[in-house]
Parts: structure tokens; sequence; C-alpha cells
């Protein structure tokens, strides 16, 4: 895995847009899943892969917003999914699944950031419920139709923010005590982890999965950041100004595009992706190391299959027993 952890001169970069990673891509007879894609990054990938020929699936909380926000997109269906309720998920996998349909993509982009702390399920942790667990549920239920097709590619979006926190297997609920970004942390070195093993597992069914950090996009996402909060991380001033270099959605968007389709990535599973390229493994310790890479923690093969194991006990769906 760890060797795995290297560019390979892709060509994009930052500033690479869907569009461009997928100019030429035709996936005309393609079926894409994508949650959360109505709106953020979420959106703009739906939009590239329909635009490139591809019939997109989006399950929505918002049902009607969806409906709305992706009104003047050819070949987009629209299905009811709530990430953070089991029963809902596996409600929307019974009735895709019914339709006989395969899918070729599957990209987990739905997701929250350092919400409050609420409770869901049967005390889950809210971010890990939803970023995580919602996920690993749905990529489960929806197993038989992706080991159908041909090659079928699941990419997960993770963050810069898996940096915050390791899993922390004596507490994933943090019933000793809330901390919102370690939490957001924990779930998306889930992300990561998750990824990883469901490459390992899927590669034999020709199944291959990825993870990405998309870089900092001005979103939705961010809805429960307090200014106090973005003043604190460096991402305003005093007065509002903006600190950093935001990507547009439609560039934060282009490493999922890029993960799901490119010949480029071929045989290359598993691996974390940011900047339309591989990322390379950092020290976490290292002055910069919060600024881009992975940290080990989250390519370790062993925690990403301690991880799968806990997640199925959690969920209580597995498609590999």
């Amino acid at each position: 895995m760890t060797s795995a952890q290297q560019p390979i001169g892709s060509g994009f970069g930052p500033a690479s847009t869907v569009g461009d990673v997928l100019a030429g891509v035709d996936l005309t007879g393609k079926l894409a899943v994508v949650t959360g894609g109505y709106s953020g990054v979420g959106i703009e990938d739906v939009r590239g892969l329909s635009a490139a020929g591809a019939t997109v699936v989006v399950p929505a909380r918002r049902v009607d917003e969806a409906k709305k926000a992706l009104d003047d997109m050819e070949r987009v269906e629209i299905g009811e999914l709530d990430l953070a309720d089991l029963a809902s998920v596996r409600t929307f996998a019974d009735r895709f699944l019914d339709g006989g349909r395969e899918i070729d993509i599957l990209i987990n982009c739905a997701g929250v950031m350092a919400a409050p702390e609420t409770r869901v399920g049967p005390g889950w942790e809210f971010q890990f419920a939803v970023n995580h667990l919602g996920h690993f549920a749905l990529a489960n239920r929806l197993w038989p139709a992706l080991s159908a097709g041909d090659g079928a590619r699941v990419v997960a979006y993770s963050s810069r923010g898996h940096k915050f926190s390791d899993i922390r297997w004596d507490d994933l609920a943090f019933t000793g005590g809330y901390d919102k970004w370690h939490a957001y942390g924990q779930s998306k070195t889930a992300n990561a982890l998750f990824a990883l093993h469901l490459d390992k597992l899927g590669e034999a069914s020709g199944v291959r999965a990825f993870s990405l950090n998309p870089g900092g996009i001005r979103t939705n996402l961010q809805r429960h950041v307090s200014p106090a909060d973005q003043i604190q991380l460096g991402w305003i001033d005093r007065d509002g100004n903006h600190l950093i270099q935001w990507k547009s959605p439609q560039a934060g968007a282009a490493t999922a595009a890029w993960a799901a389709t490119s010949a480029q990535l071929g045989g290359k599973g598993g691996v974390y992706l940011e900047d339309n390229e591989v990322a390379e493994i950092v020290d976490p310790s290292a002055p910069d190391a919060m600024k881009s890479g992975l940290h080990p923690y989250a390519a370790d093969p062993a925690s990403a299959a301690r991880l799968w194991d806990i997640s199925a006990e959690l969920t209580g769906v597995n498609a590999f027993e």
C-alpha cells in the first residue's frame, strides 16, 4: 500500500475541473450513483458524469430540493435516502436492486462537518454515522449491482480533515466527551480506510475503490463552522476577508470524477488522491504535514480491516460474509 501512494504524473492539477478530467471520456450506457449529488461538489460530479453520457442516480434526503437542483440535467434520477437511518439505506438499496441494473460508479460524496453533538440510531455519533457508517451500509447493500458489472469503481470523499484524528478505537461514539473536529477527523479517516479495505475485498470481482481529498471549497458543508471557528482555522481574518485560496466547486469535484473514470488509475485501487493525483504519505510531525498528503494511520491495512469488521457489526451488513 505504501509504495502505491506515489504520484503518477497525471497531467492534471489543483485547478483542473470536472470538464478537464472528463474531456474525451464517453460514459454512454454507464450508470453512476452519487450521494450528496444535488449541492456543492456532488452536483458538479453529477453534472459532469451526465454530460459525458452516464445515467446518474442521486440518493437524496431532501428529495424536493434535489429535484429543483437537478431539473436541468439529462439522465438523472432521484431516490429518497437518509444516510443516518439504516432502514432508509436498506429501502433505497432494495428498490434499486429490484430494478436489476448494474452500477459502474458509486461516489460517496454526502457528508457533514463540525456538527454539534448529535446522536442517531442506537446512539452513534452523527458525523461517523453519516460520513462513514451510512455509506458503508449503502455500498455493501448495493454490492450485487457493483460486482455484476465490468470493473465498477467506488469513490469515497475523505478530506484533509482526516489529519485531525485517527480512529478512536476505545470510544468511536465520543461518549467520553465530544469534540466536533476530532469527530469529523475520525469520520474522514474512516472514509480512507473504508476504500482501502473495500478495494482489497472487491478486487477479485473487478471492483476498485479510491478515497480522496477534494481540497478547500466554499459549500454548504461549512454551515456549522462559525466565523470564530473560521478565524481560528485561518480561513478568514477578523474583517471576514479570505486568507486562503478556495477551489471552485468544479475543481473540487474533479478528483472524484478522475478517480471514477481515469484509465491512469488502472491497477492502483485503494489509493488516496488529491488534486487529481495520487497523494504521498507524510510524516505527521513534519512542519507542513497538515497541508497535504496522507497520514500513515489512514493508509494502514490492519486498521482498515479492523474498522471494516467493526462497521459490519454496527450496521449488521457485510456483503463479503
